[in-house]
């Protein structure tokens, strides 16, 4: 039984993507698994035809693993995969939709605005920044409406920092989350479900030393510290890990999800976003969740691929 691991794409994310499929390549094989890595190009549906895989582990990142479409292409083909459904990748790949059935289901998450590209320039730019921070207030994090890696991403203290902030956000995408910065500690929690379904496993908190979880904080080692578990206190570990899962059920997720919180100074637990293809590189917060649990990455992984060739 040979399992297949996508990995590259041409998201912006494909050099994480290709870092994520070897770690998962390389974790599947230790634990005794066959496993070929292949890109998601235009030869993946001539070899899908061709060879035969018990299952597909999806390790694309942005676009290409998470907002639903090469899920769907796989559903036509009839080959099975981990991961959640296309319906459910794109309400959490867009992150107004995922923050609005959030907070239709209870959780907390920073007030915030969206417009599109179009907007601002149809309005003038000024004026409708200046709603903006009158409605919500400064500091402000300013990210694409989708997208993944904080690619885009950046913190704003001071008016005018806003218009480079919008700037290079749209470079990402057409349309702009603008919320209130919320200060506190910052914490993922990887969603795994199992036969007694989801469960959270140990939070991971993230403390980089530029001050922003950015994308070279994410993805360069000695830029951000990690404490795994997380340095919380009972009560709030376990509320963390419950608004995680309870986020991970409102979606509609399936199998794996990394759920990235904050909990503010008044210990309130925030939702930021929602990923469904998790970063699986050295420095990725799911594989610490995994090992922070007394789990094997390959072990986690190969009982994922296994489910799924059962569906």
């Amino acid at each position: 039984m040979t399992y297949l691991v996508l990995a590259g794409g041409l998201s912006h994310e494909r050099d994480v993507s290709l870092r994520s499929g070897r770690r998962c390549a390389d974790a599947l094989r230790a634990a005794g698994h066959a496993v070929e890595v292949r890109d998601a190009d235009s030869s993946l549906l001539a070899t899908l035809s061709s060879e035969s895989y018990a299952a597909v582990l999806i390790a694309l990142h942005g676009g290409a693993g998470e907002d639903g479409a090469l899920r769907q292409v796989l559903e036509l083909t009839g080959v099975p995969y981990v991961g959640s459904t296309p319906d459910a990748c794109r309400s959490a790949w867009d992150k107004p939709t995922a923050k609005a059935i959030a907070a239709t289901a209870g959780l907390s998450t920073p007030e915030s605005v969206t417009l599109p590209h179009a907007t601002f320039r149809e309005l003038g730019a000024t004026a409708v920044l200046d709603r903006i921070v009158a409605h919500l207030g400064l500091p402000l994090m300013v990210k694409p409406a989708r997208g993944g890696s904080a690619l885009g991403c950046t913190a704003v203290d001071k008016p005018d920092e806003l218009p480079a902030a919008m700037v290079q956000c749209f470079s990402y995408g057409e349309a702009a989350l603008i919320e209130q910065l919320v200060t506190g500690t910052e914490v993922a929690v990887t969603v795994l479900d199992g036969p007694a379904g989801p469960r959270a496993l140990p939070a991971v908190e993230v403390l980089p030393l530029s001050g922003v979880y950015d994308y070279t904080a994410r993805y360069t080692a000695g830029h951000t510290e990690y404490f795994a578990p997380a340095r919380l206190s009972a009560a709030v570990a376990a509320e963390v890990s419950r608004v995680a899962v309870a986020a991970h059920v409102a979606l509609g997720l399936r199998d794996l999800s990394r759920v990235d919180l904050i909990v503010d100074a008044e210990g309130i637990v925030q939702l930021l976003e929602v990923n469904v293809a998790p970063g699986m590189t050295e420095t990725s917060l799911l594989p610490m969740a995994v090992e922070a649990d007394g789990l094997e990455l390959g072990a986690v992984l190969g009982e994922l691929l296994e489910r799924a060739a059962t569906r």
